[in-house]
């Protein structure tokens, strides 16, 4: 029988207008404690958000997105030193509640036997 792993997972969000709370779900991001395992996706559908803020700036929420990426896989590159930090404290630092464009839902339980494609699954049952 193989060995469950629990994983937790959080829908990362943009949010164009915070005042107005409308969102889209851009992406994912997977961390399993036991193996240490952290993994970002995301998918920036332009059209959709550039229908719900015609004046939003694409490419800072461009940036903004490949920067949470690089943070979540620990690349030394991506201009923060949160990406220096272990992988559980990267996932508490991306996931915490805050109040800019770029944000998380509450992080999510789950179990699985492999983290293998887990995060390109999670992408496309929540975001694609």
């Amino acid at each position: 029988m193989q060995e469950l792993l629990v994983y937790e997972y959080a829908v990362i969000r943009v949010v164009p207008r915070v005042e107005r709370e409308e969102f889209i779900n851009v992406g994912v991001i997977v961390f399993c404690k036991k193996t240490g395992f952290i993994e970002c996706a995301v998918s920036l559908n332009k059209e959709k958000l550039w229908h719900l803020c015609a004046e939003i700036n694409m490419e800072g929420i461009e940036e903004n997105l490949r920067a949470f990426c690089g943070i979540a896989a620990g690349d030394r590159q991506s201009g923060s030193g949160i990406a220096l930090l272990d992988a559980a404290s990267r996932f508490r630092w991306l996931t915490a509640a805050r109040s800019t464009m770029i944000q998380c839902s509450r992080a999510h339980p789950g179990m699985t036997t492999t983290t293998e494609n887990l995060t390109q699954q999670l992408l496309e049952r929540l975001v694609l």
